[in-house]
């Protein structure tokens, strides 16, 4: 079987060589990183771009007017314009640094959530969503009385639309989706679904999560009202994260937490609140993780997504085609839009083993339901092994994933 065409003109080599990680031995056998869903490997760049601010530049931020705290709060800013620039977004007044997607879905969904659903209005989220997107709106379900509707999904994992239409209704107040699930790869028609939601006057917020480091993401042209993403896995540092929210909407949101840096002024009896995005950052932030993702991001554009894309495409596709020929091999999600996800399950084997049989063979995996407990259910499954691609993966990684699943059914048949 040849590789695709696409796959030769990606210097697939030179990319490699910039991610320390990869070039390693697990067991004794070279390292094939296949779990870039959960977090992606870091470039040098980015861990260049760490360690320089903690040698030269460490210092608090807004506080200060020694140099030091003048350098890092200027590296900070500069961060969020990179963030900006990277999703889009008009200005950087949208863009809120966060601890992960999680926690931006948790800002929204008290902060504004709180102050906008009540008793009996309704939030829609989809059957394929992460806990990170489910839990924290039924939290806010059981505060206010409001109710969560969930839009199906059909057995290929692709979301029902005409379900999700039917769906929509007056009472619906905020509509919570993933642009690309993380257990099944599908990719959720965002733009689409967010005119519908916003034709029946809902709030639009996506998990772009999964989504940020496949392709180019433009907040603008999604028109959603709130998107949120992490760091970690756009090659950057863990414990950063964005969450982005239109001007307006973010003006009129209370702020989530109390504390320095998100007050304008303080009294005993009554207290004021910082200008955007700072009314949402209190505290001491994780300087670092900025400056990081900075670097990740730079590194990243400098690539290209339509090269990047193009390259995951075609692997995706090999991939696909190697991992259906295997006999007794069953692939979970097969959606007719994708993207660099592969969930499967085998015959008689449970995933589990499988994972800790290809870890011998030195193929990193991910076993279990991938916080994504409602999609096992929903295909009557506990649990799936699931390979997720990056750019840095090849042909050849997807070939020893092959071998490794051939020794797990040796092993346990």
């Amino acid at each position: 079987m040849a590789a695709p065409g696409a796959l030769a003109t990606f210097d697939v080599a030179a990319i490699r060589s910039q991610f320390p990680a990869l070039d390693q031995l697990v067991h004794g056998k070279p390292l094939v990183y296949l779990d870039n869903a959960a977090t992606t490997q870091k470039p040098q760049v980015v861990i260049d771009a760490i360690r320089r601010y903690y040698e030269h530049d460490n210092a608090n931020i807004h506080r200060g007017v020694h140099a030091l705290s003048e350098r890092a709060s200027k590296m900070y800013e500069d961060a969020r314009e990179d963030v900006r620039a990277f999703i889009n977004a008009r200005s950087t007044t949208e863009v809120v640094f966060t601890r992960n997607t999680t926690e931006g879905i948790n800002i929204v969904a008290c902060a504004w959530g709180d102050e906008n659903v009540a008793a009996g209005d309704e939030i829609l989220i989809t059957a394929m969503e992460h806990h990170s997107n489910i839990v924290p709106w039924q939290q806010l379900c059981k505060r206010s009385g409001a109710i969560l509707k969930v839009a199906p999904i059909d057995d290929r994992g692709a979301l029902i639309v005409e379900a999700f239409e039917q769906l929509l209704g007056p009472r619906t107040k905020m509509v919570a989706m993933t642009q690309l699930s993380n257990a099944l790869g599908t990719v959720v028609p965002v733009a689409e679904l967010t005119t519908k939601a916003h034709a029946v006057g809902a709030t639009v917020l996506v998990d772009g999560s999964q989504a940020a480091y496949h392709f180019a993401t433009d907040v603008q042209a999604l028109n959603c009202d709130f998107f949120v993403f992490t760091g970690h896995k756009v090659y950057g540092p863990t414990g950063i994260g964005v969450l982005y929210g239109k001007e307006a909407i973010l003006e009129a949101t209370p702020p989530f937490m109390g504390g320095g840096d998100m007050i304008g002024s303080v009294t005993f009896e009554e207290s004021t609140w910082n200008v955007l995005p700072y009314k949402f950052e209190a505290g001491t932030p994780h300087i670092s993780g900025p400056i990081g993702l900075a670097a990740a991001i730079r590194f990243v554009r400098g690539i290209g997504f339509d090269s990047i894309h193009a390259h995951e495409s075609a692997l995706l596709a090999y991939a696909t085609e190697r991992i259906s020929a295997m006999p007794g091999v069953t692939i979970i999600g097969t959606a007719p839009v994708k993207a660099s996800v592969i969930s499967f399950v085998m015959d008689g084997i449970h995933p589990h083993d499988i994972g800790t049989i290809v870890d011998r063979e030195g193929v990193a995996v991910r076993t279990g339901h991938h916080c994504a407990q409602p999609v096992m259910d929903r295909f009557g499954i506990p649990a799936t092994a699931r390979a997720s691609l990056a750019m840095y993966n090849t042909t050849a990684d997807i070939d020893t994933l092959v071998r490794a699943l051939a020794r797990v059914q040796e092993v346990m048949g």
